[in-house]
């Protein structure tokens, strides 16, 4: 069983984000990123490092988080595209990225982590309160 814990862990450490929604399960957080502001982050509250390593209703429930996330920001934002990511490479504590993408961002059509593809354009914030309040709903 993994550690609930590891203090080496920035995202045990940390939120990662500004708290949108949590429970004992996970966590819904705003990255605040200027460049993505509807860009979440759905992080397990425990240190666990894969989906796997996760009985089949936990998955289900981090998934039903993830898709909420989703559907939310599809409903606050209306984004061109969704982006759904779980890549822990760096940090290696589950955690998954929902990021509303649009046609004119830096990096699109690419990852948000690839090269960008043109100069930074303004992206109005996201009313935190509001989408926290989508995000529940949906919960």
């Amino acid at each position: 069983m993994p550690d609930p814990i590891a203090p080496d862990c920035e995202l045990c450490r940390e939120d990662g984000g500004a708290v949108l929604w949590r429970d004992g399960f996970c966590r819904v957080v705003l990255v605040g990123d200027a460049d993505y502001p509807a860009f979440c982050r759905v992080v397990l509250a425990r240190h666990v490092r894969e989906m796997t390593d996760l009985d089949a209703a936990e998955r289900a429930r981090l998934m039903a988080v993830v898709f909420a996330v989703e559907a939310a920001l599809r409903e606050h934002v209306r984004p061109d595209k969704m982006n759904l990511a779980s890549l822990g490479n760096a940090v290696p504590h589950l955690h998954w990225h929902v990021i509303a993408r649009f046609r004119d961002d830096r990096h699109f059509p690419a990852p948000v982590w690839a090269a960008a593809q043109r100069t930074r354009g303004f992206r109005a914030p996201v009313d935190p309160a509001r989408l926290a309040a989508a995000i529940a709903s949906k919960l």
